[in-house]
């Protein structure tokens, strides 16, 4: 992910743009530019074009990529002042690096129409939500769980945890709405709450790379949302876990059944034999397994058919594209909502000349107060398309450097 650079070293980039008067690239309207710093950069950028930008006026933002020691840079600057090839912008707010999308993007052609619609089946369910879209990427377990025969996965659970538990609970928050601390927390955050042992604090931090389970601060925070004083925050979670080892637990683990952007349940497991071994993260990740497998299953049997959504195609404001990835907006909305990270859409791109079926993952989502902007990833671009969108884009012939920069990228 692209990450915003500290004021300190942002100033300093800056300033090495004029001092070592490093070439800056600009795309814009289809043409690419390079401008070089003319002045110490305070307040506003002075530029000087290698050639007159054409169109561009004032109150424009144009998009600048450079290169220091390796390290490509991105930032945007709204345009002040344009006079032949030189230009006045206003200093950028930020500067990123990181950048996780292959290409710059540039400002969407005005002729270029995008229609979305959301891959594969998509419910308006009565369940607790989560900010986040869980993927039923289950091939790699069917070859241990057969979610056509939902009884027998059931009774795999239930034999599984005899062999590794004291007991276990499967609950649904189809009839039993959230209502233990614990319940809340796993519907609040979708994620587990995993208490190894009883005898000491909870995860400080999560090993997994999507991120799984609740930390200390995480319920910390959560206790504090709930309304417990900052002050006495310690106290309750020290009594929390006290509560459970006077009820006799040594280990404990609450996994939320995911489907979708819904917490459908949980699985819970726990430890009362203060001689049996307490869990480890291989309980947690075959739970997570079950939970996966227990919701694909719930699906091919029905149980969601009644809040299944009507697939329609909608249009969003690109704001801007490049040959990767796109960031389009969206009023704020019932669908809007249910634009997650992680959700794919299938897109069509209609240009004069070409329509362009592809499929986009939605990589990062943020508002402001009227609109959602989410940024978009090409998942299913044919080289064909690819070819044609880039030259489309950036008004020059896609050559072999290109693709074999953009390979594995997108």
């Amino acid at each position: 992910m692209a990450t915003p650079i500290k004021r300190i070293e942002k100033d300093f980039l800056l300033k090495v743009l004029f001092d070592e008067q490093i070439p800056v690239m600009v795309l814009y309207n289809k043409s690419e530019y390079t401008v070089i710093v003319e002045k110490p950069p305070k307040q506003e950028l002075y530029l000087r074009a290698n050639k007159s930008i054409s169109g561009l006026k004032v109150g424009q933002k144009l998009s600048f990529v450079f290169d220091y020691r390796g390290q490509i840079i991105t930032f945007t600057a709204k345009v002040i002042s344009v006079k032949e090839e030189l230009i006045t912008a206003e200093a950028p707010e930020f500067l990123y690096k990181n950048l996780d999308r292959s290409f710059s993007r540039v400002p969407t052609p005005a002729d270029l129409v995008v229609r979305l619609t959301f891959h594969g089946d998509r419910y308006n369910l009565n369940f607790p939500k989560i900010q986040e879209y869980e993927q039923e990427d289950i091939n790699i377990m069917l070859d241990h769980f057969d979610p056509k025969d939902i009884k027998q996965l059931v009774n795999q659970l239930s034999q599984w945890a005899q062999d590794n538990s004291s007991g276990y609970k499967l609950v649904m928050f189809k009839d039993n709405k959230p209502a233990l601390l614990e319940e809340k927390i796993i519907a609040e955050s979708g994620k587990a709450l995993f208490i190894p042992s009883t005898q000491t604090d909870l995860p400080q931090i999560d090993p997994y790379p999507k991120k799984k389970i609740i930390t200390e601060d995480i319920i910390k925070r959560f206790l504090e949302s709930s309304g417990v004083d900052k002050l006495y925050v310690e106290d309750a979670l020290a009594r929390f876990i006290k509560a459970k080892r006077d009820a006799g637990i040594y280990s404990d683990a609450w996994v939320p059944i995911l489907f979708q952007e819904y917490v459908i349940g949980y699985i819970h497991l726990w430890i009362e034999e203060e001689n049996k071994p307490p869990f480890d993260f291989s309980i947690l990740d075959t739970l997570y397994q079950f939970a996966k497998v227990l919701a694909f299953s719930l699906k091919i049997h029905g149980y969601f058919d009644n809040g299944k959504v009507k697939k329609e195609s909608f249009q969003g404001r690109v704001v801007d594209i490049s040959a990767s990835g796109m960031l389009f907006a969206y009023p704020h909305s019932p669908l809007s909502a249910s634009l997650l990270v992680d959700s794919e859409l299938d897109v069509e791109l209609i240009t004069p000349k070409r329509t362009i079926k592809t499929g986009v993952k939605i990589v990062r989502r943020y508002n402001d107060a009227s609109m959602g902007y989410f940024g978009c990833r090409f998942i299913t671009i044919e080289p064909e398309d690819l070819r044609f969108l880039f030259e489309y884009i950036y008004g020059r012939p896609f050559t072999d450097q290109d693709a074999s920069f953009i390979a594995g990228k997108v």
